[in-house]
């Protein structure tokens, strides 16, 4: 859902973050000079890969019969990455591919994957936006059904299991959160988790209200994101470098605390406007960037809890 420029925004924003760590313990290396000179590879494992700079992280887990890939990049760069994964690991197909939301940044391979046969894993709620004719009210902008090769063939709503060769592999929803079909993924061996847009680094989450996402809900998520992992897990954002469970909590009390204060600030009768020139955010911008698409996002999220949050007014 992010433009490609607000992507590489967000790129030159993360040299300072939390998770430097890690960037220096991988092999990092950018890939051949056929591919789009701004995607890159660092390797987690041995069997592990982190595609970045196609639009969203993309995770690869390649076993000797096939690789599992979590999220997709966008389609425009579907052909680097399909070359990518082919000179990486010697033409294996794509066996399984999860979609933690519903955007486009994290599709990218849907059509590509689903044309060879493989599994395409979501959330039902994911499934269903895909397959649907989609106005994002903030964005402005109308997004088309993908084909039905394209869309999620195996859906779950709670949680679930499989072992892919010789890994583990658990995934589960995080309720309306960045959408409403957020899902993370958890490689227990090597303890990376694959958190999606829920989990981002140098700006604010995007709060998607027009399918689900609202703040209390990413603040649930978060939390629940905290219970899958432990200090040594290294948690694959969005989009940027792997981080380590510290900034996940990080993120996890900011939202929280938010939610509080914006909470209380609508039960003041604020408007959006209102809310921004109070600077509620002022304390968490230096870590979180600008806070004003947040803003402007979390409104009218809250107004469609406010029964739940017992009354806005």
């Amino acid at each position: 859902m992010f433009s490609p420029s607000r992507r590489r925004f967000l790129a030159t924003t993360i040299s300072g973050a939390v998770g430097a760590p890690f960037a220096g313990s991988a092999l990092a290396r950018s890939v051949a000079a056929d591919a789009a000179p701004s995607i890159a590879s660092t390797r987690l494992s041995d069997d592990i890969l982190l595609i970045s700079g196609a639009g969203g992280n993309v995770t690869v887990v390649a076993q000797p019969d096939g690789l599992l890939v979590v999220n997709g990049g966008l389609a425009e760069h579907s052909a680097d990455l399909m070359r990518i994964l082919d000179q990486e690991f010697r033409g294996r197909p794509i066996r399984v591919l999860f979609n933690t939301d519903w955007h486009r940044e994290n599709t990218g391979l849907n059509e590509t994957a689903g044309q060879r046969g493989a599994r395409i894993v979501a959330h039902e709620n994911t499934k269903l936006w895909l397959g649907a004719d989609v106005f994002v009210k903030w964005q402005q902008r109308s997004y088309a059904p993908l084909p039905k090769h394209a869309l999620p063939n195996e859906t779950f709503y709670t949680t679930g299991k499989r072992v892919f060769g010789e890994q583990p592999v658990i995934y589960g929803y995080l309720g309306q959160a960045h959408t409403d079909g957020d899902a993370y993924v958890y490689l227990p061996r090597p303890n990376v988790l694959i958190a999606g847009d829920v989990v981002t680094v140098g700006a604010y989450p995007i709060l998607d209200y027009t399918t689900g996402g609202w703040i209390g809900g990413i603040a649930t998520a978060t939390s629940t994101l905290l219970g899958v992992t432990n200090a040594e897990t290294r948690i694959v954002p969005g989009t940027g470098i792997v981080q380590p469970r510290a900034h996940l909590q990080a993120e996890r009390d900011m939202l929280a605390t938010m939610r509080d204060r914006l909470v209380k600030l609508m039960k003041q009768g604020m408007g959006a406007a209102e809310m921004i020139a109070a600077a509620p955010t002022q304390d968490f911008d230096a870590m979180w960037g600008s806070p004003d698409l947040f803003m402007k996002n979390v409104y009218p999220g809250l107004w469609g809890h406010a029964r739940e949050l017992g009354g806005i007014i």
